[in-house]
């Protein structure tokens, strides 16, 4: 499978790197496009691609790539998910999937039409650990679970598109996410009150969000989020019988059982890995194999829900984007 990665920065490196480490005989990190060509051939010759754009539909354009990785700004998702599948190019779109969650019907309704495949690369739902965390969940070990405690914090002032309402910047699009999937992944999707605070910054962005997610039996999910400094990463589980301790909710580098007394019960293996980044691509390569246009791992419908969940923490901050 050739991929072609959209966008030359940071986290386009990631995958690159991460895609010239699996199978050579079934991945590729075939092309790169930048608007900028000089960066593009500086990143193709630095992560070994063959073929370097300088724009977005000139790779497209290229019959070669099999999947595009979109690697821009939460604020140029949806035109360029749009871009892709105009061309007819298959998307793996880095979270979050879009900026809002009309933009993500938008795209969405576009890939129906087209019937081509796009998911999002929200890369904790494809990770072997959320396998391992729902099948401890649900094996009742734990015994009844009420609620769940979460959060990131990376200190993120300093990166510029996170300070730029244009750009969608922000904690919440860019970690706050990821206590949210953790959240769900262990209780579902069928929320039924959220309650959410920000701290705002001058421009407008949230800096530090504070969720609060309640289900219809009651269960709830306290969550926090921060691009001031780093914190802990901690996920906990809390059952009536004991409670789940994973380090790190971003990639679980440690999932850990205790009991009632806080002893250590038991801790779970999770498999090496190249980055995380490889779960992701591999579930796309399945999914095209099998004539998908969506991943089981991630389907449309749950991207939905959580750009709409989003939107509504959003709302309740007052917090808007200039393109809304």
């Amino acid at each position: 499978m050739n991929i072609g990665i959209l966008g030359a920065g940071h986290i386009a490196g990631k995958m690159a790197e991460t895609v010239n480490r699996m199978d050579p005989r079934q991945y590729r990190c075939y092309a790169v496009a930048s608007r900028d060509y000089t960066k593009a051939r500086a990143f193709a010759q630095q992560y070994r691609a063959a073929h370097a754009y300088g724009s977005y539909e000139a790779m497209l354009a290229d019959p070669s790539v099999d999947l595009v990785y979109i690697a821009t700004p939460h604020s140029h998702h949806a035109a360029h998910a749009k871009l892709c599948l105009t061309n007819e190019k298959p998307v793996l779109c880095e979270k979050a999937f879009t900026a809002t969650a009309a933009q993500a019907e938008e795209v969405l309704a576009l890939a129906r039409e087209k019937g081509i495949f796009i998911t999002e690369a929200i890369w904790t739902r494809y990770m072997p650990s959320r396998r391992i965390i729902r099948e401890i969940v649900d094996s009742g070990v734990l015994g009844r679970v009420h609620s769940i405690q979460a959060d990131i914090g990376y200190p993120l002032r300093a990166v510029e598109r996170l300070n730029e309402p244009a750009l969608a910047g922000g904690a919440l699009l860019d970690i706050g996410i990821y206590p949210i999937h953790f959240a769900l992944m262990a209780f579902g999707d069928q929320i039924d009150r959220v309650q959410a605070h920000a701290v705002l910054s001058p421009k407008g962005v949230d800096l530090m969000d504070s969720i609060t997610l309640t289900w219809p039996d009651g269960r709830f999910a306290v969550l926090h989020a921060t691009m001031l400094t780093p914190t802990d990463r901690m996920g906990y589980i809390y059952g009536e019988e004991g409670y789940l301790a994973v380090t790190n909710i971003n990639n679980p580098e440690r999932i850990a059982r205790y009991d009632r007394d806080h002893r250590p019960v038991e801790e779970y293996e999770i498999p090496a890995q190249i980055s995380g980044y490889e779960y992701e691509v591999e579930a796309c390569r399945d999914a095209l194999k099998k004539g998908a246009t969506e991943c089981l791992q991630m389907p449309h419908a749950r991207t939905l829900a959580v750009m709409r969940l989003m939107d509504e923490i959003r709302s309740q901050w007052g917090m808007r984007y200039p393109f809304e």
